[in-house]
């Protein structure tokens, strides 16, 4: 997530605070967003560039053994 988007749901979060707090709502706000950003940076994310490069590599490595196993096929196969 990224801070926009954070700030967005913070943001949602105090409006639905009720109209009681609503003197309180950018304390809350605030510590909304602390608890959101704190809770996000715990996990272990990667971002959507970072994922896609990992899944290229994945695909690359999957056609390397793909052709691999053919191979081998191969020389067994030659040798039966």
């Amino acid at each position: 997530m990224n801070d926009e988007s954070i700030e967005n749901l913070a943001r949602k979060l105090a409006e639905a605070v009720p109209a009681g707090l609503r003197s309180i709502r950018e304390d809350m706000e605030d510590n909304f967003r602390s608890v959101l950003r704190a809770s996000l940076s715990k996990l272990d994310l990667v971002t959507r560039e970072e994922f896609d490069v990992q899944e290229a590599v994945l695909a690359r490595t999957r056609e390397k053994l793909e052709a691999l196993e053919a191979r081998l096929d191969e020389i067994e196969d030659s040798d039966s």
